[in-house]
C-alpha cells in the first residue's frame, strides 16, 4: 500500500524525498535554518520546485549557506553570483541575501542563536495544525506577520509574511502536513 502525502509533492521524485525527510521537520540549527532562509528568499515569486532543482547550485555558488562567508561578500562576488546560471540571477534577492547574513549574525550575537530567536516566538514548540487538504493552509498568519515584521526591524530583506511562513513550516516551526499524510504524526 502506498503511503499518503500531501497533495503539494504528489508525482515528483525530488520533490516527494523534500517532503519526506525534510519538510516540517523541526530545524534548531542555525546553519540550517539560514539555509532555509535563503532559498525561501529566491522562493519568492516562483515555484517551491524551481528553487529546489537549484538548491545545489545554490549551496556551491553561496560556499554552503555560510552565513559568515557570505556577510564578507563584496562587490566583485555579487557580480559573480549574478553571472551564475545555475542560481537565481535578481540582484536585489542576491545583494539580500548578503545583507541578511549580517543581520543574522547580529541576531545570533543578541539571543546567543537564531534558533533560540526564531523558535522563541513559538515557545520552542512546533504549532500543530489540522489541515485535511495542504490547499487549506494559510499563506501567512498573525505569527508570521508579527515574525516578518521584527526581522524587517533588525534589517533582513525579502522576509515578508509569506517568506516567513513558508519558512516556518520547511523548519517545522509549524506541522502543516495534511491530517492523512503518513509524515503529519512524525513530524
Amino acid at each position: 500500500m502506498e503511503k499518503h502525502r500531501c497533495g503539494w509533492c504528489a508525482g515528483d521524485s525530488l520533490y516527494e524525498a523534500y517532503h519526506d525527510l525534510e519538510w516540517g521537520v523541526p530545524v534548531k540549527d542555525d546553519s540550517t535554518l539560514f539555509e532555509f532562509l535563503v532559498l525561501e528568499t529566491f522562493q519568492a515569486g516562483l515555484s517551491w520546485i524551481t528553487i529546489l532543482r537549484k538548491r545545489e547550485n545554490f549551496r556551491r555558488a553561496f560556499d554552503g549557506f555560510d552565513f559568515k562567508k557570505i556577510a564578507g561578500y563584496g562587490e566583485d562576488k555579487i557580480v559573480d553570483l549574478l553571472g551564475d546560471p545555475g542560481i537565481v540571477r535578481n540582484k536585489l534577492k542576491v545583494r539580500a541575501t548578503v545583507s541578511n547574513a549580517r543581520a543574522f549574525m547580529d541576531v545570533q550575537k543578541e539571543f546567543g542563536s537564531f534558533s533560540d530567536y526564531i523558535w522563541g516566538f513559538v515557545d520552542g514548540r512546533p504549532i500543530k495544525n489540522n489541515w485535511k487538504n495542504y490547499k487549506h493552509a494559510p499563506a501567512t498568519t498573525p505569527l508570521s506577520d508579527a515574525i516578518s515584521k521584527d526581522l524587517k526591524k533588525r534589517g533582513f530583506k525579502f522576509v515578508g509574511s509569506t517568506v516567513i511562513y513558508a519558512h516556518m513550516q520547511a523548519t517545522g516551526m509549524v506541522n502543516d502536513h495534511e491530517t492523512r499524510c503518513f509524515r503529519y504524526h512524525e513530524v
